[in-house]
Order: C-alpha cells, then structure tokens, then sequence
C-alpha cells in the first residue's frame, strides 16, 4: 500500500531538485529524456526455475502459488559455487524495518558472507523512517552506493530522467535469455520484473514478496465461537456483516474489526471482496479507475454500515501498525487487514497470537462471496537499482545481486536468514534452525533487501500453519487480478500519485467516518478526474498502445 504524501512527498520532491542539479553537473540537463508516457516493449527476464532444486511438501505452481516445506532442509546445497567478487568493495545502501545491527566486526555471520562473496561488503541500513532523507541526501551529494534501494513513494519526480543518467540500464545485461547468467534471478518470475521497468527500460532488481498481497487476517477462533467454523459458510457479504456484529462485544473490549492509520477503516479488505479492480481496469481499450467503478462505491458503503453498526474498534482509524497488530493478537479484533508475509515466522501474527493465548487461531482471509477478487499488488517490497557503471563492473554487481537471491535451503539463503551454525543458529529436534540470542542480533543486516528468492512457505512452529497459507494463496491467485498499467510509465502518475492519494484518502475517510455523504464520492471522482486522474488514463493508454500483445 502506498502512503499519503505528507513529509515523504516533501522529500520526495527535494530529491528531484537534487537529482536535477546532479543532472545538470553531468552536462546532461539539456539531453536528459523528456517525461513521456512509455509501454512495455521490452525482452524481460526469461523465467528459468532453477534445476535440481528442493522437493518441497506442498508444490508451487507457475501461476504463482508458493512452494511450502514443513520442515527445514537437513542437507544443504550451495547456490553459488564461485564467489561473485575477486577482491574490492560492494557499496550498498537498503531501507530496513529492523533494529541497528552489531557492526562487521562483533558480526560472525557478517564475516561469513564476505568470505563467500569474495570482497568487502560496504553495508548501509536506513530504518525506513530515515530513508527519505537518507536517499535525498545520497542523490544530492553525488553519493549514491553501488547498489541502492528505490521506493516510488520516497524517489524522484522525473524518474526516467534520473535512472538515465544515474543507473545502470539492465535490459540488456538480464532481457530475455541473458539472465541466465544469473541462475537465481532468472529464477525470478517475469511479473515481478515489471516492477523495475522505468521509461520501458529495465533499472530495478525486485526484492519478491509473493503474488498477492492479500485480504488480511482473521481470528478463526472468535468466528467460531459465533458458529463458523469454516469460511465457506459465509456465502455473502451480507453474511459477514452479521458475523463480525455478532463478535463486536464492547463490554469485553471485542470488536469485528480493528483499523488503523492510512487504512480508510480497513477498506482494502473489502475493496477486493466486492470485486473492485485491481488499481485499473481495462474494457474495450479504455482504463477505468478502481475509484469509478460501482464495486468500489458498495465497499466504502459497507465499511461506512460497519462503523455505524460499532463494529470497529472505537478509536482504531488513528492506530499505527504495532498497535493495530497487538489488538489484533491480543483478541481484541476478529479482523485486520496487513500484508500475507506478516503470518509465519517468529514474529508473525499466529506465534506472536498463540504466545497470548494458546487457543488463538488466525488466519488469512480469503475472497468470500461471488464477487470476491484478490489483489495481485503489494509483490515487492521494493527494487534495487544500480549505480552507473561499466559493464564489467555492471556484471560483477549483477553477480552479488544473484547470490543475495539465493533459495531457500542454501547454504547462502540460511546464512542471510539464520547465520551461522553454533554461533548465531543451532538446530532442534526437528532439524530446524533456531536463532540463539546472538543470531536474532547478527541476523538484523538486511541482505535480503538488496535481492531475494521467491518467498517459501515455511514456519518451524507448525507444518498445519504452512497448509493453511499454501491454500489460502492458492485460493487467492485462482481469483486474481492484475492491474494492467504495472511496467508503464505515465509522467502524470509519476508527479501527481501523493496528491491525488491523500485526496481520496481524506474524503474517503470523511464518508466512512459520516462527516460528508456516500453522495460525496461523485464529487471526489470529478475532482480525482480534474485533478489529473485524466491525464494518467490517457498516458497509460498511449503507453498500452505501445506495448505488444502477449502472443
């Protein structure tokens, strides 16, 4: 999900003042492409899954559904058998959401992977708060690493501009077959790729999440104490209205739903259950924007009936994100909306939930109801660019970025994730790694941010968590949908996505909440479509012209 503008705008804006002086340093102001609108004409990676791989217990599949593994590999292999450097410096610089790690030097895991690398790992973490200002910073001093984080909310205004003169223009050195060079990252399905195409040229690396973002999460164990045990007996909306009523009990501090900041009351959720499109949709060669659609206007008068009702918890449209997790855990909420990858692991929802209560039963939501569609959004959690360089250098940092996205089960993928083997991880009864207090320290680098695999479905916690997850994506991709302007470019979008964002956002938030009327969303749309809601539609049709058709 994108963010409203706010201080990110801001500095984005900075850094496109910064990016248009380094432009100008370069004597290349005056020759920097023209912001146009650009389709997807290019040779993307060629989709290579990776020979000999594991087995996993639950099988993937090319639609995207992940492979699942109940249990950690015993026997692992190596990904990468030549170190990808011969000597010198990496630089790179990632947006992190963990704590500062121990440096280098108090950092065996840290130490292990620059033997393996074969060179000096220049590491930089920014906190995700910081890192607006930290790239501001870096574009206007000149001072970008060799390899560097790029989110689109925190970037540049002219986007084709900067990467043309700052980047490494990647569509030939990964089009097509040539990424096979790279085994790891050819292992990377094509739609992921498209989220680093800029001007129809191919800049970014993505760091995968899965294919779908997902429909948020649901307390199986409150719905069941109303008498659902299984979501497919909630044939209707209608039906889940009744349901999350029946789970609001205010004198025990027990609510339906919990919201939280930016999240319009938890209307990403019910956007897809309603069926809205994905971003857009394309009819008959014509974009027509979620917002505009009938779909969408049913939700937000659903959440809208949802507050009113005093299904969600009082309070809750100002939470952050921690808050609205411990709510949520703690039994306070029946439903939350937040990203699929927040469910396994050490820190997702069902250990943290069950570490509170032993009975506690979350789940992944799925599409309930005829009209019910998933989101196939929210599948990088960014891109990696690559500093201006020379082509050697340019397929050495290629290499780097290839042993990053090591998979699961490596040797390299468990050191990224684990560290190393008596000193940061040991293995229990089962054979899985388990984090010593060290390791939960040392692991805090985050090479995964500079390139990743896939995501695998594994949780060391619960073989019967990975089935539920490995059937609810499957249910969700079976339902998905695309949005069609992903690897285009609209200048107009580009500039205007914050504003024209926080204004829905606001007046959206404003009929949810019953300060304006339902009636008030035809008045939003002509101001969204005046605004320069029109002129992305008519980029991104100019730049559908320009893309070829599949087959």
């Amino acid at each position: 999900m994108r963010e409203p503008v706010s201080r990110r705008g801001f500095l984005r804006l900075g850094a496109a003042a910064a990016a248009s002086t380094v432009l100008a340093g370069c004597g290349g102001g005056s020759a920097a492409p023209a912001a146009k609108a650009q389709g997807l004409a290019i040779k993307l990676p060629t989709y290579t899954p990776l020979s000999g791989a594991l087995k996993s217990d639950l099988p993937g599949n090319p639609a995207g559904v992940p492979d699942g593994y109940f249990t950690y590999p015993k026997q692992l292999f190596k990904a990468v058998v030549k170190p990808p450097m011969s000597g010198g410096t990496v630089s790179i610089a990632v947006q992190t959401f963990s704590p500062p790690p121990p440096g280098r030097a108090e950092n065996p895991a840290w130490q292990e992977i620059e033997k393996r690398l074969g060179g000096t790992a220049d590491m930089q973490p920014v906190t995700s708060d910081d890192w607006p200002t930290k790239f501001n910073t870096m574009v206007a001093g000149g001072t970008l690493p060799d390899l560097f984080t790029y989110v689109s909310t925190q970037g540049v205004n002219n986007l084709p501009a900067f990467v043309a003169s700052q980047c490494t223009d990647l569509t030939a050195l990964l089009g097509g077959d040539a990424v096979k060079e790279y085994p790891n990252l050819a292992a990377v399905p094509q739609v992921f790729w498209k989220q680093g195409i800029v001007g129809g040229k191919l800049y970014g690396i993505p760091v995968p999440r899965n294919m779908v973002g997902g429909l948020g999460f649901y307390r199986s164990d409150m719905f069941a104490q109303a008498g659902v045990t299984d979501l497919a007996q909630v044939t209707d909306l209608d039906r889940l209205f009744e349901l999350l009523k029946e789970v609001t009990r205010p004198k025990d501090n027990q609510y339906g739903l919990v919201a939280y900041t930016g999240g319009v009351y938890g209307l990403s959720i019910f956007t897809q259950l309603f069926g809205t499109p994905n971003g857009w949709r394309l009819e008959n060669g014509k974009l027509v924007h979620q917002i505009e659609t009938e779909e969408y206007k049913a939700a937000v008068e659903y959440v809208r009936k949802l507050r009113e009702a005093g299904v969600i918890y009082p309070g809750s449209e100002g939470f952050d994100g921690l808050k609205r997790k411990n709510e949520f855990n703690a039994g306070r909420a029946a439903l939350v909306y937040d990203g699929l990858p927040a469910y396994l692991g050490p820190t997702g929802y069902l250990q943290t939930s069950r570490k509170i209560d032993p009975k506690a039963d979350p789940r992944p939501m799925i599409p309930v109801g005829k009209a019910a569609k998933a989101h196939l959004n929210n599948i990088v959690v960014s891109i990696t660019m690559m500093k201006k360089s020379d082509e050697t250098r340019a397929k050495e940092l290629l290499r780097v970025a290839d042993f990053f996205a090591s998979p699961f089960g490596s040797e390299e993928y468990t050191l990224f994730n684990y560290g190393v083997e008596g000193t940061d991880h040991t293995r229990d009864g089962k054979g899985n790694p388990v984090l010593t207090e060290q390791g939960g320290r040392d692991t805090t680098v985050p090479w995964k941010m500079v390139a990743a695999p896939t995501q695998p479905l594994f949780d060391s916690s619960s073989a019967d968590a990975v089935k539920i997850m490995h059937d609810a994506i499957s249910k969700m991709i079976a339902v998905g949908v695309e949005d069609p302007t992903v690897g285009l470019y609209s200048p107009a979008n580009e500039n205007s996505y914050e504003s024209l964002y926080t204004m829905r956002n606001d007046r959206v938030t404003s009929i949810v909440a019953g300060r304006a009327p339902v009636s008030d969303l035809d008045q939003m749309i002509k101001d969204w479509r005046a605004k320069g809601g029109d002129k992305v539609r008519a980029e991104f049709e100019e730049a559908l012209k320009q893309t070829p058709k599949a087959g």
